[in-house]
């Protein structure tokens, strides 16, 4: 089964090779883009799949010279030798040419809007929202990704109410898509005199970024809505309709954007945040068994509804998806998150895997 589906691979990865040589197609920059990508998916595949037939080749002929009644004692001596390494190597290859099969995501090359609210907890939850915020900046950084803030909303007392990032890079979704739903805290607030520790949370949503081939967004559809801008910012706040609101008037979603001092800035800011919540809606929509998908990601914000604690009396983080637990809180909350996520990428990958093999997809 496995063989049929590296050869539909293979004579894939050949007719697109082909096609990038079209002139006509080098002209459709839309065409040249979604080959481009197909190619660079495949190409991993076919280079790993030409690997293991040159290893199963020699194989072959190892076992051939030592089933050769007419070779030589010192032939048959290598090839004895060869066998037992190149049976571990093909055994290697086919696990890695079955996780490279699993069916793609296909949001997992895009960009990200990474969305983080304050749940419950009040200004303790809005200061731990500001420092998953920066944790989030650290690691982008440490990747290589682009990081564009869209919006946020202050708390008076410190921290963030709810903060929008834009974060750009190759393959952010897929890096990024573990982080979706409810962290806890806790720790002793510094308000608290009695030292007692207080649990609080802040929800983290994880979207795709849409682009406008994935999202069309009809005039008539959307009421533009234009306001002062609050908080800080110099002179123009509170003075200057800069700041933009949008409203998709079919699924009744609200968007605002305040961050920049220009209106067009702030509309673009927010159209981008716009369709990539419509995306995420489509694609609740078009599966039923993960209906709903950015609410089950957040959640209420309740303090039960958790993906992962954050106990800093104990330096300790525990995600609970995977039962890992870690002891080194600061070097975790200085951007230093593969230690938890690469287990769920690990477990992300078996079940997928597993889920291919049952449907022989």
């Amino acid at each position: 089964m496995m063989l049929k589906q590296l050869e539909i691979v293979k004579q894939r990865f050949i007719d697109i090779e082909n096609q990038l040589q079209d002139m006509t197609i080098v002209s459709d920059h839309r065409k040249l883009r979604e080959l481009s990508q197909a190619r660079s998916e495949l190409e991993p595949v076919v280079k790993a799949y030409e690997v293991q037939k040159n290893l199963l080749q020699q194989l072959s002929e190892a076992e051939q010279i030592l089933a050769d009644k007419s070779s030589d004692s010192e032939l048959k001596k290598m090839a004895e030798a060869e066998i037992g390494p190149l049976k571990i190597e093909i055994e290697s290859g086919d696990a890695l040419l079955k996780r490279l099969l699993i069916p793609k995501d296909p949001n997992d090359h895009k960009n990200v809007i990474l969305e983080i609210r304050a749940g419950t907890g009040g200004e303790e939850a809005a200061l731990f929202a500001s420092e998953l915020y920066r944790m989030y900046l650290r690691f982008a950084e440490q990747k290589g990704f682009k990081t564009r803030t869209l919006d946020v909303s202050e708390a008076e007392a410190g921290g963030f109410k709810e903060v929008v990032l834009e974060i750009e890079g190759k393959g952010a979704y897929s890096m990024f898509r573990f982080e979706s739903g409810v962290h806890r805290v806790q720790r002793v607030p510094k308000t608290e005199t009695q030292g007692r520790v207080h649990t609080s949370a802040a929800t983290v949503a994880v979207m795709p970024e849409a682009e406008d081939v994935d999202i069309k967004i009809e005039d008539k559809d959307l009421r533009i809505d234009t306001f002062c801008s609050g908080g800080k910012g110099g002179q123009s706040v509170n003075t200057t309709y800069s700041a933009v609101r949008l409203t998709h008037i079919p699924t009744n979603t609200v968007v605002s954007c305040q961050d920049e001092r220009s209106q067009i800035k702030n509309m673009a800011k927010a159209m981008t945040v716009l369709r990539s919540r419509l995306l995420q809606k489509a694609m609740d929509d078009q599966n039923q068994a993960n209906a709903a998908l950015r609410k089950s990601q957040v959640g209420s914000g309740d303090r039960s509804e958790k993906i992962r604690t954050y106990n800093f009396p104990q330096s300790r983080v525990s995600d609970h998806r995977v039962n890992v637990t870690i002891h080194s809180l600061d070097k975790f909350m200085q951007g230093d998150l593969d230690v938890i996520l690469e287990p769920l990428r690990a477990q992300y990958e078996a079940d997928r895997l597993q889920a291919s093999e049952l449907t022989g997809n």
